[in-house]
């Protein structure tokens, strides 16, 4: 292993109980991610993401919570040779109606990346390529069933 590669994810959830997921085409592959990218030297964590969601959707956000990182080893798909380390947050941004979502075709095929809403009640833990993601989406999906039970159980 030569290399660490820190990535900072956001997990942004809209009012109408969607979150946002990022359609890419890179080196010849279509994938589906979380929005955020990787931490450049000198920045904070929360900084790379604000800084990862100012260069991708032009919005500032506001970078919440830390809901997961991952603790086991994950190769990079991208360089054999890179140690994955990843951070998922929370993130707020009360105008999200202005993000351009959902006009494009699925998967990509150009280079480039596309964002659109997934609605939680329809997320498929399948559809997101990376490892890591995969486990985010579960947990999300686990801690979203929990807090439904917790409040039809919760008389008040």
């Amino acid at each position: 292993m030569e290399k660490f590669n820190l990535r900072v994810y956001g997990l942004l959830i809209n009012d109408l109980g969607q979150i946002l997921v990022s359609d890419e085409f890179r080196h010849n592959h279509a994938f589906t991610k979380f929005p955020g990218g990787g931490m450049e030297f000198g920045e904070g964590f929360k900084q790379t993401l604000s800084r990862e969601f100012k260069e991708e959707l032009n919005i500032e956000i506001e970078v919440g919570d830390l809901f997961y990182f991952n603790e086991n080893y994950q190769v990079s798909a991208f360089n054999p040779k890179h140690q994955l380390i990843s951070f998922y947050y929370f993130v707020d941004y009360p105008n999200w109606k202005d993000i351009e979502a959902n006009k494009h075709k699925f998967p990509l095929v150009e280079d480039g990346e596309k964002y659109r809403w997934v609605n939680l009640k329809n997320l498929e833990i399948g559809e997101f390529t990376f490892p890591i993601d995969k486990i985010v989406a579960e947990r999300l999906l686990k801690t979203i069933a929990q807090l439904a039970l917790q409040n039809t159980s919760d008389p008040n």
